[in-house]
């Protein structure tokens, strides 16, 4: 698997489960309070700059869109939807 020019494939990290004060359990997706996700880069487009293979990343979590291979979900994102480098 290889991206293309902007894009960037990542396989992204699940959040764990956050408890709120009234006993409540919030998965990665009820939490309306955190924009971004993190991921980790699995390969860069040939036009893309200051980011790795490897390089874990913050990027906006509606940004990009899924694809599944070999039954792993990833995702494809621009580069632009980078906001971070860790």
């Amino acid at each position: 698997m290889k991206a293309i020019g902007k894009y960037i494939v990542i396989n992204p990290i699940k959040d764990i489960e956050t408890k709120t004060e009234g006993g409540l359990i919030l998965g990665e997706k009820d939490r309306e309070d955190i924009r971004y996700r993190e991921g980790e880069v699995i390969t860069i487009g040939t036009q893309v700059v200051g980011i790795e293979n490897g390089d874990k990343v913050y990027y906006d979590r509606h940004a990009g869109f899924g694809i599944e291979l070999n039954q792993k979900q990833y995702k494809v994102i621009k580069e632009n939807d980078v906001v971070i480098v860790l």
